[in-house]
């Protein structure tokens, strides 16, 4: 019954969209009408089969990149539509008003009204109409290219950061992050191997990986631990989990498969040298000077997210050092609790954001609708003298592209300031 009142709504969005693209097309010859129904209708029959399709059978089963990029597809058909709904509302109410002042008081003063007429030029109507089909069209061709040209975009974000206590041996110290790989996601090696080739391009000191490797379970990583392997740096690789990492969004059945697959997903950090941090804490040394480094469990500050993380664990028995560098998942976490209660945090490296994988970033613009939800979501904020930086992660989740909002590879500059 719920796939059915689903797809009944799907079709009466098409219906409704139909009306628009009659309007438009109603001065062409009747060929080319009739390609535009034909074309029309198809597509929306395919939407609304794959929706049907997908409830009888399991569409679990189904290819991975098949189902991935149809689905996709889906999505951003009726997304762009909802934005010429939009127009057509405003039209059919405006039209109704109109009709409705014409039957009160008899007026034909309003343009459009029956009776009247034609005048030359596109009229309101007409023109919320169009109107209503370009402004749908923007999201429809921009969400298209995301999984086209943005969706293994990575780009090298180049950050020069000043830390007054910074011991002179770590002056020029390259840190990268990367950040929510979310190997579920990749149909193949082809493109995290792109993406490690330019990590290690990059010729960092320490690398550290702020959580999701993986969607959901631990099976996802395993093909693509030899590629994740080579990710190398003097001063080590180091790891921590976010909140997909912890298979809390799988139908288990039982709780001891939930256990086995978070065990697996360390053995996995283990065997491809990523040192796990697990509410722990490490030193990185050189000429015999220090920074300090914490790592914690996926702490969130909003309530559908897990709060696993201890700080007060990770920094039992830890000896501070002049700069210290924290490990979490979460932004949120930087001002709920980080910021408050540990100022000797001077920098933390988080992600989870993804920078919503859509928004605006030119000189002067930034934003995502993510920011609603998270203030810090994206790149570099500081706060007196600790530092937080949000790394828009390298893979993606649900939607298989990025439209403004770039896969990223964070580098870190620690200068004397």
């Amino acid at each position: 019954m719920r796939t059915l009142l689903l797809c009944a709504v799907l079709l009466l969005v098409d219906w409704y969209v139909f009306q628009a693209v009659k309007t438009v097309s109603k001065d062409l010859n009747t060929g080319a009408q009739r390609s535009i129904v034909f074309l029309f209708w198809s597509v929306s029959a395919v939407c609304i089969g794959a929706v049907a399709a997908g409830n009888i059978i399991d569409w679990h089963t189904w290819p991975k990149a098949f189902r991935t990029y149809l689905f996709a597809f889906i999505f951003i058909n009726y997304f762009s539509k909802l934005f010429i709904i939009i127009f057509l509302l405003v039209d059919d109410i405006s039209r109704f008003a109109r009709w409705l002042y014409y039957v009160i008081t008899g007026s034909k003063n309003e343009v459009g009204l029956p009776g009247e007429p034609a005048r030359k030029g596109i009229t309101r109507s007409d023109f919320l109409v169009k109107a209503g089909l370009i402004i749908g069209s923007i999201p429809f061709l921009s969400l298209i290219y995301g999984m086209i040209g943005g969706i293994y975009n990575f780009k090298v974000k180049r950050i020069q950061l000043p830390l007054s206590n910074l011991p002179e041996a770590f002056e020029g110290f390259k840190v990268l992050q990367i950040s929510d790989i979310h190997s579920g996601s990749f149909n193949s090696s082809g493109p995290l191997e792109k993406a490690v080739e330019l990590i290690m391009e990059q010729k960092a000191d320490v690398i550290f990986f702020t959580g999701d490797l993986v969607n959901n379970k631990s099976s996802e990583a395993e093909i693509f631990m030899e590629v994740l392997s080579r990710i190398k740096a003097p001063h080590g690789v180091f790891s921590i989990f976010g909140n997909h990492d912890y298979g809390d969004y799988v139908a288990w059945d039982n709780d001891q498969q939930k256990v086995q697959n978070l065990e697996q997903l360390k053995n996995i950090h283990a065997k491809i040298g990523w040192n796990l941090l697990f509410d722990q804490h490490a030193h990185l040394e050189k000429d015999g000077q220090k920074l300090g480094v914490l790592g914690i469990q996926n702490w969130s500050s909003h309530l559908r997210f897990p709060k696993y993380g201890s700080m007060e664990k990770a920094t039992s028995n830890f000896e501070y050092a002049p700069v210290n560098i924290l490990l979490s998942h979460d932004p949120s976490h930087w001002r709920a609790e980080v910021l408050e209660k540990y100022p000797k945090v001077d920098l933390m490296l988080a992600g989870h954001t993804h920078g919503f994988q859509f928004g605006i970033e030119i000189p002067g613009i930034k934003w995502s609708p993510v920011q609603y939800v998270y203030k810090e979501w994206a790149g570099l904020y500081s706060e007196n003298s600790q530092h937080l930086y949000v790394n828009r992660g390298l893979g993606f989740l649900g939607y298989p592209g990025r439209v403004g909002i770039l896969p990223e590879i964070t580098v870190i500059t620690l200068n004397k300031g």
